[in-house]
């Protein structure tokens, strides 16, 4: 059991960089002297969970008691009242109906708390004393199953950690799938790991909480709870029993695993951890993937938020991302499976051809595309709906909703019957509609079951004989009381008697108080109000208890019956699971294909060359949000078509480079497309690999190994790390860890320190990256003497930025051209930001100045002094307006395009000249 969690206060460990909201800290109160049986009981389950908000069922309401309650009271907006009331010590207490778990329990997952819940285990009406009550699992962020908790189209991630000198042991696992992965990594590799996967929850040994590989662990933009676990349960053998125990095997070889793997102790103690806060069984989780870090695409933390792959750099949204424009599923399971795609792309050519046949295919075959999106936009979340099953948590709905997803499949596999494409044959191979488990649940089951087996009314009639027989003699009954009300008319001739019901008194006879003076004296009063009487009769009593009898025994039956029924499905887990993670990866290849054909996308050619060459490429989300054509192409070439030259790493000796080169130095003004142009490149070489169509009109994209960004230093900042300290850490970070087979961008190298220190750096940096790593760069740079580069270094290009100018004004052309810039355009994007003019006019002269090169003699820059304006007399009217303002006024500055509002720019100078 863990220890009780201090909630997260701001520092340096990992426990201190969790983004947890909760402040407080989840006590065990101290039990008074005298306490009720129902408080005993209380006070136990709580002692046992110390770190978890007590839940604790009472009759139709959970209630929470002591610094649980007033907790819960802030955080759900609960009345916080208490109980003995006339004591010292009054307790204090809040609570919530029964049926409005799933709503409370949403807001404290996401407020960062465990949850334990304890329900009442036998019925009420049949215990004998104080009601058993247990606590049936306990609910943390990264162990929820239930649609209202999560999500659906994101991953929910519990993660768990374990650190060794050599390296480190990660393991996580998506529990309301089932899917359990894990990973050997160095420890420089966890920050990024976790970066990809975003867990809810993290795992970690209680003695290592201040490692220093766990600083950067809580940064996760979503938020993330951290658990300590005591450093025995991540003893290997331990670990190794549980998990072999679990799968019922002697060993894990059979997953690819071995037996000293330091991955199985974070293995072992995220099985145990959900096999505590379950409390039932984990069939689903029947298989122990190895992830293998060197089949993917390594992306380091800032490169996936220089990227935006799927969270905006400045406020985290899905908003404005790769990932939301390329997400065209139409189901959770597919939305959940190409952000894994996008987060990992391939570096296995033929796996990355295979994908990318399959979107072909289906470009090509735009009906049966169209087909089968509407086939998958019917079906479920068949993932988590299989999960349900296997865990007994699922509904009549859930099961119904389960063969209704798998009634749909048989018209899915007949349209990619005749798919050429492997990966389509594979899918349609693999997709198994199970119709027996199919016809098993339409046979059982009503067409509109209830939400809940205790509502009743859930299996079909004729499924049962028994059952059919309770209903029958329930309705009967319900007929007699109608008839015996007739009968009671005539015989009192109380012509306003009616029969009704209660909880109180179940069934009685009820007259109005003017009335009683003809009741029978067979009648026996039960209750007065103020203008009825209600009374009963034995034979009234005797029916009613049939009539009860049978309803009580057909619900209890029909409780069974769905029982059972969960349990057959349920032995059928391995074929709905497969299926699922098929549908998902057929939905993830339609949006791909979906997305190229609306987006006018190509096929890129892979190849394992180290080139890059784009035919006319766009950025895929400014392609998207920018109006339509105002986007502007642009060609990148890159790299060279065989083996690096002698010293690079992982070179072969004698081989030449070629006049594409392999370092682009990009120079131009700001705001004219650099960070943008060198983004794209990223980008399209991230979305070829991940087996995806990409903006261009033709592109040839040779495989890379790794994708490096260092671009901006926001996030960073908020460490109390300067600007120039992270990017010399990025920077030391690209040049230790990139290879001849990685593309990198660099976007600014040197801005937080002296002109000649940023200078040095960029152009050292520039040479290293081309003499010993050569790996694919694009450098956007400033410094407008890198340029001269190109004249010494044989794989250096010099692209630039195109302007136009014309009498004075500069207009952005946002292309890409060969050569080097020759001017910066400072002073007019200052222009643009809207800086003063004085100061504009100032930094024109001073600019004149230094290009003029006016020194003096011990070389500092001879600025000519500002001239002062004379202060203006001021008037006792005011002005008369000056015509062009008032024309500048009334532009309609939205119906303009830019050309015409350029063209009415010069018009109003005209006037003005």
């Amino acid at each position: 059991m863990a220890e009780p969690i201090e909630k997260i206060e701001q520092g340096g460990s990992a426990v201190a960089q969790s983004e947890s909201r909760a402040s407080e800290v989840v006590n065990t109160p101290t039990p008074p002297a005298r306490l009720t049986p129902m408080m005993e009981r209380y006070f136990e389950v709580k002692r046992q969970y110390p770190e978890s908000l007590l839940l604790f069922r009472m009759g139709d309401f959970y209630e929470l008691f002591y610094d649980d309650a007033v907790i819960a009271a802030k955080i759900l907006g609960l009345t916080l009242t208490s109980r003995d009331k006339g004591s010292t010590n009054p307790v204090s207490m809040a609570g919530f109906p029964y049926h409005s778990l799933d709503n409370y329990l949403q807001k404290l997952i996401r407020s960062g708390y465990r949850a334990a819940i304890c329900d009442q285990v036998e019925d009420p009406k049949l215990a004998k004393g104080l009601v058993k009550r247990e606590v049936t699992r306990i609910v943390t962020p990264g162990t929820l199953t239930e649609d209202a908790l999560l999500d659906p189209r994101h991953n929910n991630y519990l993660a768990a950690i374990a650190l060794r000198r050599e390296g480190a042991g990660l393991a996580w696992l998506e529990l309301s799938t089932g899917r359990f992965q894990l990973a050997e990594i160095r420890l420089d590799q966890l920050e990024d790991e976790l970066a990809r996967l975003q867990p809810a929850e993290l795992l970690i040994s209680q003695d290592q909480r201040d490692h220093a590989a766990l600083r950067g662990a809580g940064t996760s933009p979503r938020g993330m709870l951290i658990t300590e676990r005591p450093p025995w349960e991540f003893s290997a053998d331990q670990a190794f029993e549980v998990l072999c125990r679990h799968f019922g095997t002697r060993g894990l070889e059979g997953y690819d695993i071995d037996r000293d793997s330091r991955a199985i102790p974070a293995a072992g103690v995220l099985l145990q951890y959900v096999q505590e806060t379950q409390r039932t069984a984990l069939d689903h989780i029947c298989r122990l993937e190895r992830y293998a870090p060197e089949k993917r695409v390594l992306i380091d933390e800032a490169t996936r938020r220089s990227l935006e792959l799927t969270q905006t750099l400045r406020e985290a949204k899905r908003e404005g991302t790769l990932l939301e424009i390329l997400d065209q599923t139409v189901t959770p399971m597919g939305a959940r499976l190409i952000a894994e795609w996008i987060s990992n792309p391939l570096t296995d050519i033929e796996d990355i051809r295979r994908r990318a046949d399959a979107v072909e295919e289906l470009t090509s075959r735009l009906a049966i595309l169209r087909e089968i999106r509407n086939q998958l936009d019917q079906t479920y979340d068949l993932q988590r709906l299989a999960t349900r099953v296997a865990t007994g948590r699922c509904s009549p709905r859930d099961l119904l909703w389960l063969a209704k997803t798998l009634a749909l499949l048989p018209e899915t596999r007949a349209l990619l019957i005749d798919s050429s494409a492997s990966l389509l044959r594979q899918i349609e191979e693999q997709i198994d509609p199970a119709e027996d488990v199919r016809d098993d649940i339409f046979a059982c089951l009503t067409e509109d079951p209830p939400l809940h087996v205790s509502d009743g009314n859930l299996i079909r009639e004729g499924y049962h004989p028994r059952l059919d027989e309770l209903r029958d003699l329930s309705r009967g009954g319900k007929e007699w009381i109608a008839r015996y009300q007739a009968e009671e008319i005539d015989r009192t001739g109380i012509q306003n008697l009616k029969i009704g019901f209660n909880k109180v008194f179940g069934y009685y006879l009820e007259v109005t108080a003017a009335q009683a003076g003809k009741v029978p004296t067979d009648y026996i009063r039960k209750q007065t109000l103020k203008n009825q009487e209600r009374y009963i009769t034995p034979p009234l009593k005797e029916h009613e208890e049939k009539v009860l009898a049978a309803d009580q025994q057909s619900l209890a039956l029909e409780a069974e019956l769905f029982q059972d029924l969960q349990t057959r499905v349920a032995g059928h887990l391995a074929r709905l699971q497969r299926t699922a993670e098929r549908l998902a990866e057929l939905d993830v290849l339609c949006s791909f294909a979906n997305t190229a054909v609306n987006q006018n996308y190509c096929r890129p050619r892979i190849t394992t060359e180290p080139v890059l060459h784009i035919s006319e490429g766009r950025h895929p989300v400014l392609d998207v949000l920018l109006p339509s054509g105002q986007f502007v192409p642009n060609d990148i070439h890159l790299g060279i078509s065989r083996s690096r030259a002698t010293g690079a790493r992982g070179a072969d000796p004698g081989d030449n480079l070629e006049d594409a080169g392999l370092v682009q130095i990009i120079t131009g003004p700001n705001m004219a497309g650099k960070s943008t142009y060198i983004r794209q490149a990223a980008l399209l070489t991230l979305m070829a690999q991940a087996g995806a169509f990409v903006p261009a009109r033709e592109a040839t994209i040779g495989l890379v190994d790794r994708i490096f960004a260092r671009v901006g230093a926001s996030d960073e900042l908020s460490k109390g790390q300067s600007t120039f300290m992270v990017e010399m850490t990025e920077t030391a970070r690209i040049l230790n860890s990139a290879t001849n087979r990685s593309l990198v961008i660099l976007d600014e190298i040197g801005r937080g320190t002296s002109t000649y220190d940023g200078l040095s750096l960029a152009w050292s940096v520039t040479e290293y990256l081309h003499d010993q790593i050569q790996a694919r760069t694009l450098f956007a740079t400033h410094y407008h003497e890198l340029t001269e580069l190109e004249q010494t270094l044989s794989a250096v290009r010099n692209w630039n930025v195109s302007v136009y100018e014309q009498e004075g004004d500069v207009i952005f052309l946002h292309k890409i051209v060969p050569g080097a810039a020759d001017r910066s355009y400072g002073i007019h994007v200052a222009r643009l930001a809207g800086v003063p003019g004085d100061v504009i006019r100032r930094a024109g002269e001073i600019l004149a100045t230094l290009e003029n090169d006016h020194f003096d003699d011990a070389g500092k820059p001879t600025i000519p002094p500002r001239q002062t304006t004379p202060q203006r007399q001021l008037t006792l009217f005011n002005p008369p307006p000056h015509p062009v303002l008032e024309k500048l006024k009334k532009l309609d500055l939205d119906g303009l395009t830019p050309r015409a509002a350029l063209d009415r720019l010069y018009e109003l100078r005209q006037e003005l000249q």
